[in-house]
């Protein structure tokens, strides 16, 4: 019998609202950094209607609208996460996240329940769309991520223990299209050398593409 003790992946956890198409764009960076760095992404919802909930009145009618919407697909990602555990709700952002955005269907309850489906949950799952009841919770997981960011972004956001014993947060990053193998690796790396270092806030420029799914 081997001695060798396989050393435990970095726990890299990651906050998402299945509603937004960079965090999509984001998550499938995350899955292929998994492949090139000794990563484990441990998923967790938050809500850009929670975010937003203060501040409709400044925002357009259209983003109102879309906001109104999200709401039932991440009540039913934490309602799963509750009855069958925390390894179900990444494999459920995916199902969601591949209807709703690389195959442009939208969040309707019909690409909900498609969703829960193909993952063989059951269909009274769809109920909890339109129910309040693990609102706490979902509330407490979105003030668990943004609280490590602060109030001036949105999802995703992801937080890894960092080499004092800390932690490093950060929003993002916002690319697409999702850098794959080295590609993916060097932009772990490279966000994690920036994010780590005291005091630095941001880098940004302005979006000239739309997320490309690809």
């Amino acid at each position: 019998m081997s001695d060798i003790q396989v050393p435990e992946k970095t726990p890299v956890d990651f906050w998402f609202d299945p509603l937004c198409p960079w965090a999509w764009m984001t998550s499938r960076w995350m899955l292929e950094v998994e492949k090139v760095r000794d990563v484990q992404v441990r998923w967790h919802v938050m809500s850009l209607a929670v975010l937003n909930e203060n501040r409709l009145d400044e925002l357009p009618e259209r983003y109102r609208e879309l906001l109104a919407t999200g709401w039932a697909p991440v009540r039913v990602v934490v309602a799963a996460q509750q009855k069958f555990g925390d390894e179900i709700t990444g494999k459920l952002y995916t199902e969601l996240g591949t209807r709703i955005h690389n195959e442009g269907k939208g969040a309707t309850r019909e690409v909900i329940a498609e969703a829960l489906a193909a993952l063989d949950l059951p269909a009274e799952l769809l109920a909890y769309a339109d129910s309040d009841e693990y609102d706490e919770v979902l509330r407490a997981s979105h003030n668990d991520g943004i609280d490590r960011v602060g109030q001036e972004v949105g999802t995703p956001v992801i937080s890894v223990p960092g080499a004092d014993g800390g932690e490093v947060a950060f929003f993002g990053p916002v690319v697409t299209p999702a850098p794959r193998g080295e590609a993916a690796a060097r932009l772990w790396d490279g966000t994690l050398l920036v994010a780590s270092i005291p005091g630095f806030y941001e880098i940004k420029r302005t979006r000239t593409a739309e997320p490309s799914f690809e």
